[in-house]
């Protein structure tokens, strides 16, 4: 993508609802960015700051945005979505674009589904973000039926969404009107008069103390829409939250002096911000991940003691077998690994050593191998390399272990064999891949 295209737009599919979404980058890791109360995936881009926002995410991620059921250019509904239907959703986006765990960033009304979809679905998400944060949609002090009021009478003129922005004190004609146009293309009035309804009865109180995965509370003392005391209220109930209140600011996340928030944002998902390169390492190495085939299933068949159980020795097996392989444990994921090599040989007897060692104790695992340049930093690793592995692993069967053309070439002579899995296309990389599966 240049650096003035904008993403194209695709849809999918959620039993009878096509939903509108984009994708932004080709970064190791995925971001979902949840929408708040009103979105059109294709209008934001004229809110001033707002591209930049997100190209800087594609930096180090790839960016996933959509529209919500019901607006934008997603279908339209009679009724507003629930926060059961809109992760239904979310579900149905990641399994299109191959993205089996995400980091969700959660904006405004979009962080109260963005919790549940967490505690949920644990197995989905790598770390949560939220900004300009709330439990309760009851917290302000008028009644939701004299806010839908003054909603209804001032839509489509641009007040709605300059609320947004209210430290920007001289706003254009211009702007305006982009304001406008964006609130009248998102949704009518009545569609967001029966958002308003549903968004003012939310209430995600009860879950937050069982949100397990890392948390990144985000909040502007200046939020004219939602008080910054709301997302005190969401870090200090979300176990292990770490919270950031910004002196000043708005409620848009993308309006004003956005680089110490998208600083905070990087840091939290890579471990360094700034894009800088001075603890940047650039080595070839082997990377293999691994996960546990249909694990969202096993757990509720197993129950979450039993579960943990098989996890732990999960991550027993895996420490083990790579350390016996000579390679680098990065981290587990909950339900795989990630590691590199300095050799592939060794690499490939890894995956095969641990993906029979996981099917003795009845945990069918699925692993996936590349060779490439990686990044690595501290303890971390990024780049296309590691990409490419997850994406590898993501076409292979429960114990099977897929490599690249890339490894079976450096690996000829070693006494591995491989048989043909045919050319795929891998999510988010260019050119068509050949993958092959090993055996010893």
């Amino acid at each position: 993508m240049s650096d003035f295209a904008l993403p194209i737009t695709r849809y999918v599919l959620n039993d009878t609802v096509s939903i509108a979404y984009q994708v932004m980058g080709e970064g190791p890791v995925d971001i979902v960015l949840i929408p708040g109360g009103i979105s059109h995936i294709e209008a934001i881009h004229d809110m001033a700051g707002y591209t930049a926002f997100l190209r800087r995410l594609a930096t180090f991620a790839r960016v996933i945005t959509f529209d919500k059921r019901g607006q934008g250019l997603s279908d339209r509904m009679s009724e507003a979505p629930s926060l059961e239907a809109s992760m239904g959703d979310v579900r149905a986006i990641m399994d299109e674009v191959g993205s089996s765990r995400a980091i969700l960033i959660g904006f405004s009304e979009g962080s109260a589904m963005s919790t549940l979809f967490s505690a949920t679905y644990p197995d989905r998400v790598s770390r949560l973000i939220l900004f300009g944060a709330f439990p309760r949609g009851g917290y302000q002090p008028a009644p939701v039926e004299d806010r839908i009021a003054i909603m209804q009478k001032h839509w489509g003129t641009g007040a709605f969404v300059k609320r947004a922005v209210a430290s920007q004190q001289q706003v254009s004609a211009s702007t305006m009107e982009a304001y406008g146009r964006f609130e009248r293309l998102a949704a009518s009035p009545g569609a967001q008069r029966n958002t308003m309804l549903v968004n003012s009865r939310i209430d995600v109180t009860p879950i937050l103390g069982i949100v397990r995965v890392p948390t990144l509370v985000l909040h502007r003392k200046g939020d004219a829409i939602v008080p910054v005391e709301q997302g005190r209220i969401m870090a200090q109930l979300i176990p292990n939250a770490k919270y950031i209140e910004y002196p000043e600011g708005d409620h848009g996340f993308w309006s004003g002096d956005t680089e110490a928030l998208l600083g905070d944002i990087e840091e939290f998902v890579t471990g360094h911000r700034d894009g800088s390169s001075a603890d940047l390492e650039r080595v070839l190495a082997t990377v293999l991940f691994t996960d546990i085939a249909g694990s969202t299933q096993s757990a509720v068949e197993m129950g979450d003691q039993k579960w943990r159980h098989v996890l732990d020795e999960h991550d027993r097996l895996g420490r083990r077998m790579i350390e016996r392989h000579r390679g680098n444990l990065v981290k587990t994921t909950g339900d795989g690994v990630l590691a590199t090599f300095d050799g592939p040989g060794r690499a490939v007897r890894c995956a095969l050593a641990l993906t029979a060692a996981a099917r003795e104790i009845g945990v069918p695992l699925r692993a996936g191998l590349h060779t490439g340049e990686i990044e690595v930093r501290g303890q971390d690793v990024g780049g296309i390399a590691v990409h490419a592995a997850a994406r590898v692993m993501g076409h292979s069967q429960p114990g099977e272990v897929l490599v690249s053309r890339v490894v079976t070439d450096l690996v000829a002579g070693a006494g591995l064999g491989f048989s043909g899995r045919g050319t795929h296309e891998l999510k988010g990389i260019p050119g068509q891949w050949e993958l092959f599966a090993a055996h010893a």
